[in-house]
């Protein structure tokens, strides 16, 4: 019969008192996040709890390795302050990408900074080998930290799309599509790493990334479009990342749009990589199998100038239809490509937008993204990072296994 629980079962169920000061942990860890060297009374003010509660709370994160104090502050009224900082090396995740065309891996700590970095481009995944080359990638990887730290690299994120689906596209024989669907990826890739392992789509995990990357004060709504082989997408809707029931939602290179010759297609067939691809092959001409960050672009006009016209022309139908129906305001567009090649295509969709009729909204903003190509790999290695230490919702998540603090 399938889930039988209704949508407002949970407002049912109390919450115990390990909930409140799990709840309350993690606003404090995250005003020290936001607004380094903050004092303990400044903590108290901002989060509104009393001062014996923060100090019980930074009491804890102390004794988990997750803060660090500076200097006594002197010559200020009342009790001298101690600024308080995350500690960096209190946490370690790694992010990988399992990409259509390349595989990339980061290792980052508890700030968000990157220590290391793997990347691989191929033809197609080949689940034969390629989780032998997970494991040895993350050994690696974690061989980075000094030996005494290596414990506290808690898990991996693993970004990914649906890879039995398309890969016919690329050339890759059927077995290997078979192959790819006959495997759970979480249990292989956790056989293969040894660590804990969070699965999560790859355009929502870039969006991840794209968030984190935005300077404060960060957007609380907008569309995210990575152009690569295919689309990778992502929504943050009331700060909330939009995953949907699968973790698959926000699958906008999927919507159908009209082409400029009159005829449905697919966005992720009209303004991605792949598109490019095709339309080179058929001017018979020759694409390197390397990242198309080094491809010979200039080399090939004028079908990059074409190949951008109606990538720009779907992406701008696509995003206001986006903003039709989840309200968004601000749009962002990155991908896999020189920077002047993102810029030409993200003016051209502006055009494209502003020649769309509007009933009863305004057109989102359209403004170009921070990462690039490494969006999806480090928005993998975050988001561990903030279910386990900073997000504030107590409710069952497919991110289950990273909800608690290690106190």
């Amino acid at each position: 019969m399938g889930d039988q629980s209704d949508i407002f079962d949970a407002a049912g169920l109390g919450m115990q008192q390990t909930g409140v000061r799990q709840t309350n942990q993690r606003a404090i860890f995250t005003l020290i996040a936001q607004e380094p060297g903050l004092s303990a009374a400044e903590l108290a003010r901002r989060s509104r709890l009393a001062p014996q509660t923060v100090s019980a709370i930074l009491d804890d994160l102390d004794r988990a390795q997750l803060l660090k104090r500076g200097e006594v502050l002197r010559g200020r009224r009342g009790q001298p302050a101690t600024p308080i900082y995350v500690n960096a090396h209190g946490a370690y995740t790694i992010g990988i990408e399992l990409s259509w065309r390349h595989v990339e891996a980061v290792l980052v700590n508890l700030a968000g900074e990157t220590i290391g970095h793997y990347h691989r481009d191929y033809s197609y995944p080949d689940p034969r080998t390629l989780f032998n080359e997970l494991g040895a990638v993350s050994r690696q990887l974690s061989e980075k930290l000094p030996e005494d730290e290596r414990g506290k690299l808690f898990a991996v994120g693993l970004a990914a799309p649906s890879l039995e689906r398309n890969l016919g596209l690329l050339g890759a024989p059927d077995a290997v599509a078979e192959k790819w669907r006959e495997i759970d990826l979480q249990m292989e890739a956790e056989r293969a790493i040894d660590l804990p392992v969070q699965v999560v789509n790859d355009g929502n995990a870039a969006c991840w990334g794209e968030l984190m990357a935005q300077p404060q004060p960060r957007p609380s709504n907008f569309a995210y479009l990575t152009i690569g082989t295919f689309i990778g997408a992502g929504i943050v809707a009331e700060g909330t990342l939009w995953e949907g029931p699968t973790g698959n939602s926000a699958n906008l290179g999927s919507m159908l749009v009209v082409d400029r010759h009159g005829d449905l297609n697919f966005l992720h067939l009209l303004g991605s990589i792949y598109a490019l691809e095709q339309r080179l092959a058929g001017a018979d001409l020759h694409v390197p199998p390397t990242t198309p960050l080094f491809w010979p672009w200039d080399e090939w006009e004028p079908n990059v100038s074409d190949w951008i016209a109606e990538s720009a022309s779907a992406i701008a139908k696509v995003l206001l239809n986006t903003g039709a129906v989840i309200e968004v305001e601000n749009a962002v567009i990155d991908g896999v490509m020189p920077p002047e090649i993102l810029d030409r295509l993200i003016t051209e969709t502006r055009e494209a937008m502003a020649t769309l009729p509007t009933l009863t909204f305004n057109p989102p903003t359209i403004s170009r993204g921070h990462l690039g190509g490494s969006a999806a790999a480090t928005g993998a290695a975050f988001l561990p990072l903030y279910r386990r230490f900073f997000a504030r919702y107590l409710a069952p998540t497919r991110a289950n296994a990273f909800e608690m603090l290690p106190l």
